[in-house]
């Protein structure tokens, strides 16, 4: 299953930015999958924490391989101890355990948050142990698939835009003024973001001034949503 998007939306956008459309007329459709069950979403992205998207799938794969379900019943069942053995850390298999004990008891509302605003499903999602703004923005999109969900603290969305706008770095008032310009298709303008960052269009390069040090103020993953296309 692929994220939903129509002409529609790409018609807008091409309209409200000139290079954003030299980008979607250069790259066309994208197709990138989501999962629209909630609980393995969260799931999912506990455990993708601070690992490689190698190191995820094969810890994803060997769960679904032991458990089949991924719930809140087989999460229970399986205990610490089993979940560990998948390849997770204590830490996350406690984040986890957490999050379906509170499924379990009604804590936490897996039904009901689907009719609430994004901005709502963020504090709701940044509530539970292990999951930060950019983790639950991320399952606001490719779970939930809501239209208009835009990150400032994803790596790769502001590497893509200082691509396709030639900014040398996108601050957060500068980030604010495109948010307002794409809305309401933010997520779609972060789908095309994330492809040039991640080389879909080889003659774009990235403006950011050249560093020798490697340090960061962020946190979010550098090319997490930026694979595949």
């Amino acid at each position: 299953m692929y994220f939903q998007y129509d002409e529609n939306a790409t018609e807008y956008l091409r309209k409200k930015d000139k290079r954003l459309a030299e980008v979607i007329n250069k790259i066309g459709k994208i197709e990138r999958e989501v999962d629209s069950d909630l609980f393995s979403s969260v799931v999912h992205h506990i455990i993708g924490q601070q690992i490689s998207t190698k190191a995820q799938a094969t810890i994803w794969q060997r769960m679904q391989d032991h458990l089949g379900a991924v719930n809140a019943d087989t999460i229970l069942a399986a205990g610490i101890d089993r979940l560990q053995s998948f390849g997770m850390t204590f830490k996350k298999t406690e984040y986890i355990t957490d999050f379906a004990v509170k499924v379990k008891n009604g804590t936490f509302d897996l039904q009901g948050i689907w009719n609430k605003p994004d901005n709502e499903v963020i504090a709701e999602l940044s509530g539970l142990k292990g999951i930060g703004v950019w983790t639950a923005e991320m399952i606001l999109l490719f779970c939930m698939q809501r239209p208009n969900v835009f990150s400032y603290g994803d790596l790769a969305i502001l590497r893509g835009m200082r691509m396709v706008y030639h900014h040398r770095k996108i601050d957060r008032n500068l980030f604010e003024k495109y948010r307002r310009r794409l809305s309401p298709y933010c997520s779609v303008a972060s789908l095309y973001f994330w492809a040039v960052a991640g080389g879909a269009i080889s003659e774009m390069r990235d403006y950011a001034p050249k560093r020798s040090d490697k340090k960061s103020g962020r946190t979010g993953k550098a090319t997490s949503h930026s694979k595949s296309g």
